[in-house]
């Protein structure tokens, strides 16, 4: 069996099991990554996708709720970030054939298992932002933001 090593936090694991997180039938865009935290990185990291999976972690949402709740993102910014996460089988997209169509996201088991993992990001960001004097504004959806 082969094994990887991570060079950043030596933790070594058979691939099979590092590999896990890879739905099946899903084959990665780059090699698999060797380590607990790169994988994590891959799937959620960056800019947008915490944001997008905070916000479902209250429940479905349609793509347009997506974009009023986060200012700031473009729409082919959203969608992009949105086709990842849904290939990396951390929410499903369910399409409803009507007219305008309809279509909506929702965490799959996979992102609900992000949970407790985006409530410490959430409860950190309120330590650093009391810390450094920060006032936090309320999310979107309780401004009146249309």
């Amino acid at each position: 069996m082969l094994r990887l090593t991570c060079s950043f936090c030596k933790y070594t694991k058979n691939c099979d099991i590092l590999l896990k997180i890879i739905p099946k039938g899903i084959k990665p865009v780059e090699p698999a990554p060797t380590c607990p935290v790169e994988a994590a990185m891959r799937v959620m990291g960056g800019k947008w996708k915490p944001l997008i999976l905070f916000y479902l972690m209250d429940g479905t949402k349609r793509f347009g709720e997506l974009r009023r709740l986060i200012p700031g993102i473009t729409q082919q910014m959203l969608t992009l970030q949105l086709r990842e996460l849904e290939r990396d089988g951390i929410i499903h997209r369910e399409v409803y054939r009507e007219v305008p169509p309809k279509v909506e996201y929702s965490l799959t088991d996979l992102g609900r298992a992000l949970d407790p993992t985006l409530r410490a990001m959430l409860d950190w960001g309120v330590q650093f932002m009391e810390i450094n004097g920060i006032e936090a504004l309320p999310p979107p959806e309780r401004v009146g933001v249309r």
